[in-house]
């Protein structure tokens, strides 16, 4: 069925002016397409990664090395889903607002200008870059090592955030994370 936005509304799911730059701790959950079950199995309630879920999970656990100023809390990897919780500690200032200075041939620095202003990260950026990398390593699953073919895409499109705001709520989140699999059946994503 083709786009028709007389039919077909799609609505923000984000907070209305929030600035999802600025430090804060973030719960995010991210969906298979067709919520496929493809990163493993639960067995006696515990998850049970295949080669994709171990790939997801790497992926995951690298984003404070890869992206300054982000650090990632309770995490887990669910057959078609993940849940995990980021933090945007603080964001670096953006490249190129003051002078370089570079060395010149006899090693004294050489004032520059500004080449321009690079945009600050937010969150959708990290979510982004953690979708895109995680579908071309996936691929590879798929020529390399026969991991199951996905349709078309390997994420939905979307994700579900929350912006946690105190001790109580990022408490039962961490909760609802490590106890995920042992819900399972009883979980809203549950194929």
């Amino acid at each position: 069925m083709r786009f028709n936005p007389k039919i077909h509304h799609r609505r923000s799911i984000r907070l209305q002016g929030y600035d999802y730059s600025q430090p804060g701790l973030y719960y995010i959950t991210i969906c298979t397409q067709n919520k496929a079950c493809i990163f493993g199995k639960i067995n006696n309630g515990k998850m049970v990664l295949n080669g994709a879920g171990t790939m997801i999970k790497t992926i995951w656990s690298e984003i404070p090395v890869h992206y300054h100023g982000f650090d990632i809390h309770e995490f887990v990897v669910m057959p078609n889903h993940i849940h995990g919780i980021i933090q945007i500690i603080s964001n670096p200032a953006p490249v190129g607002t003051g002078p370089r200075a570079c060395p010149d041939n006899d090693g004294q620095p050489i004032k520059g200008q500004p080449q321009g202003i690079a945009p600050t990260m937010t969150l959708f950026d990290i979510v982004h870059r953690f979708k895109s990398f995680t579908t071309n390593q996936y691929n590879k699953g798929v020529k390399q090592n026969n991991w199951h073919p996905f349709d078309k895409k390997l994420w939905q499109r979307n994700y579900y955030e929350h912006v946690i705001r105190n001790e109580k709520s990022y408490d039962q989140i961490c909760e609802y994370i490590a106890t995920n699999p042992q819900q399972w059946q009883d979980d809203k994503y549950y194929v």
